[in-house]
């Protein structure tokens, strides 16, 4: 673990340690903290919801509508085409508002067709997952930030935005070099932002999210908001070891709009969706 990432893990912890899990941190309600997140800017991110999808994708949709959940990350479609989606999110009034796409589609021929998928389910941007362990160091972040770079114009010619969600290795420094800072740096912030898991963020010793909103404003439009055991496992929201009333301290200068909940591998999936959404609901910071 490098020194960043225990420092950063030391604060998480430190706040745990004075907080009883699935409440909230004393700094969410204290003296001064009067701002929440928008009901509109609630929402879930469907891999976690995915056996429930895999069996039944309408009903899991309701379900999430009748929890209060606003809006979704689309993340597999499990057989049914977008216009089919869509049809189900506008009957539970749900709105989706992003895809994840493979890099190779974006990077190929099909990110016409993705682009047109998108706008179909009423998304606002098109997100990369992840990338090839080929490309892993610094020269292979750079071809990547080029083709970020062409895939965004086309987005945004389309009037959406190509965004890149980052996983724990994003963050390691090779050769000297932040993975994450290439593609921060060497990108265009008019053609390009950041689907940021905070977990991830954590777990692969990143600056911390607010540092990042401040230093590279406008760039996060969207979070993938995902707690940490204290063991280092995935949590419910607000049930773990992330500080996020600090996190969002800054968020509106990153320019963050949508606060997706995500959960690896939940037991319960419909359980994990309530808890994390009334911790969110009632998050002051």
């Amino acid at each position: 673990m490098n020194s960043t990432r225990r420092a950063f893990l030391g604060t998480a912890l430190g706040v745990a340690a004075a907080t009883v899990p699935g409440t909230l941190p004393a700094a969410a309600v204290g003296a001064g903290h009067h701002r929440r997140i928008p009901r509109s800017g609630i929402g879930m991110h469907l891999y976690t919801m995915r056996t429930a999808l895999a069996t039944d994708f309408r009903g899991t949709l309701e379900r999430l509508a009748e929890i209060g959940y606003a809006t979704v990350g689309v993340s597999g479609r499990h057989g049914n085409s977008a216009s089919a989606i869509r049809r189900m999110l506008d009957g539970t009034r749900l709105r989706a508002v992003l895809e994840h796409v493979g890099y190779d589609i974006v990077r190929g021929a099909g990110l016409p067709q993705a682009l047109e998928d998108i706008h179909t389910l009423g998304g606002k941007w098109i997100v990369v997952p992840s990338l090839p362990g080929t490309l892993h160091s610094p020269a292979g972040y750079r071809e990547v930030a080029k083709e970020f770079n062409r895939a965004g114009l086309a987005a945004r010619e389309s009037g959406l935005k190509l965004l890149y969600h980052n996983h724990g290795s994003d963050h390691e420094v090779v050769d000297g070099l932040s993975l994450y800072d290439i593609l921060l740096t060497e990108t265009d912030p008019e053609l390009v932002g950041f689907e940021l898991d905070l977990y991830w963020a954590a777990n692969g010793g990143a600056s911390a999210p607010g540092e990042l909103f401040v230093r590279h404003p406008r760039r996060f439009p969207a979070l993938h908001v995902k707690d940490m055991a204290p063991n280092g496992d995935f949590a419910d929201v607000g049930s773990g070891v992330l500080d996020f009333p600090a996190m969002f301290d800054t968020a509106r200068q990153g320019g963050v709009r949508q606060w997706l909940v995500e959960h690896d591998s939940p037991a319960d999936p419909f359980a994990s969706a309530l808890a994390s959404y009334r911790y969110l609901a009632r998050l002051r910071y």
